[in-house]
């Protein structure tokens, strides 16, 4: 037994480094969610103080999206030249810096100049520590990767929650210029960590070797099914996030419109489906650990699946936020394993196309559910999520030989 452990953390890293590690990356993880939940919850304010119409302020949201796209493709380039810990400190200073300027703004174009900056920080910073969190996974030999997003939705819940604290005494600038501060003062203590420690180098073993020497042997063929298979994975993200988008714009109207229920107990609904992903990803590594990865991907877009035609069906509202919480722990630890899974086979440059497919499907999520509600009605077009989720488990149960063979 203690020749099996120290095979698991044998690597260029002492123990208590990986330890630590572990933590200043978990920190990161919870303050990015922190910030950018911070961020949303004054959105409602900001577009008040820029007298922006709907429309504009829509335009100048996507600041955001344009900006964390582009740089997930360029940062994969930036972590491999620079390290995965150097982008991800300057990611988060970048981030917390940014958050303070949208209260500056008044008008809707300067809102959406400043908002591609914040985006472009959002962006660099998921690419650069999933990165080095897929280097960690590696060199512990755990899947301990939903444990990282677990922090992200925790830090997202008491983002938004002392969000919706303040937002009462403090004014927008005020609010997201203290979010400035103590993203400044958190990147300077977890910082200090991640910039002293090298990346871990896990040790390879003799199938890893010969897996090595194949590679070398066919480069070309590797590379064209490696690419596909970051597809296949950053496919499943999007599957994924594009239900979270699509539940966090649109399970409250849901539950007030089609289900009768009060403005205070719709906003419940989402925050049932937030918390029950929280809870499935604390407990994601036991998970991946008992079930494997292949299964869990199965069986977590199944259950989705299963959970999202109970929310969006249901004919009571009790039933249906019972369908919340089941969709929340099914989609918990699909992105995840998609992005350590895009990690191990391809670097900062793998997560980086699976990250922007994931982030593709959030924004793909909820204009597209706003045009089938049109086209059908809000219950059917909630359905979409349920068949992405059922998709994501046929992706996997469909690639399984060819993922575990590489």
């Amino acid at each position: 037994m203690p020749q099996i452990n120290k095979a698991r953390t044998h690597n260029a890293v002492p123990g208590h480094d990986l330890s630590r590690l572990r933590l200043a990356l978990t920190v990161f993880f919870a303050l990015d969610g922190f910030v950018f939940a911070g961020w949303v919850v004054r959105i409602p304010a900001i577009k008040e103080q820029t007298d922006a119409s709907a429309g504009a302020l829509g335009l100048a949201l996507l600041g955001v999206s344009g900006g964390a796209v582009v740089t997930m493709i360029l940062t994969g380039r930036l972590c491999r030249r620079y390290g995965n810990h150097r982008v991800t400190v300057a990611c988060a200073v970048l981030l917390s810096l940014s958050v303070a300027l949208p209260p500056l703004t008044h008008s809707a174009p300067a809102l959406g100049a400043v908002l591609l900056i914040f985006g472009m920080a959002f962006g660099g910073i998921n690419v650069a520590f999933n990165s080095a969190a897929v280097d960690l996974v590696r060199a512990l030999r755990r899947p301990i990767m939903p444990s990282f997003h677990a922090a992200f939705s925790l830090g997202g819940m008491i983002g938004a929650g002392l969000g919706g604290l303040v937002a009462g005494a403090l004014s927008p600038t005020r609010h997201l210029l203290g979010l400035t501060v103590i993203g400044l003062c958190v990147t300077a203590l977890a910082g200090r960590t991640l910039l002293r420690i090298q990346p871990p180098v896990p040790r390879e073993s003799a199938v890893e070797k010969e897996q090595k020497e194949q590679r070398e042997a066919v480069p070309q063929r590797l590379d064209t099914h490696t690419r596909g298979l970051v597809i296949v994975f950053g496919l499943i993200a999007l599957c994924t996030a594009y239900g979270e988008g699509a539940l966090a714009d649109w399970s409250a109207l849901h539950l007030e419109q089609d289900l009768h229920a009060s403005p205070g107990v719709a906003a419940v609904g989402y925050s049932c489906f937030a918390l029950a992903m929280t809870i499935g990803r604390l407990t994601g590594t036991r998970l991946l650990e008992r079930l494997g990865q292949t299964r869990t991907l199965i069986s977590g877009g199944t259950t989705a699946a299963v959970g999202m035609l109970l929310g969006a069906l249901a004919p009571s509202l009790w039933v249906a936020l019972v369908g919340f919480v089941i969709t929340g722990l099914g989609l918990a630890n699909l992105f995840p394993v998609a992005i350590e899974r895009a990690g191990a086979l391809a670097g900062p440059d793998g997560v980086a196309v699976a990250s922007t497919l994931g982030y593709g499907g959030m924004l793909l999520g909820p204009p597209a559910i706003g045009f089938m509600a049109e086209w059908f009605s809000l219950p059917a077009a909630l359905t979409s999520v349920a068949a992405l989720a059922a998709t994501a488990a046929v992706i996997g149960f469909v690639t399984r030989r060819a993922t575990s063979a590489s």
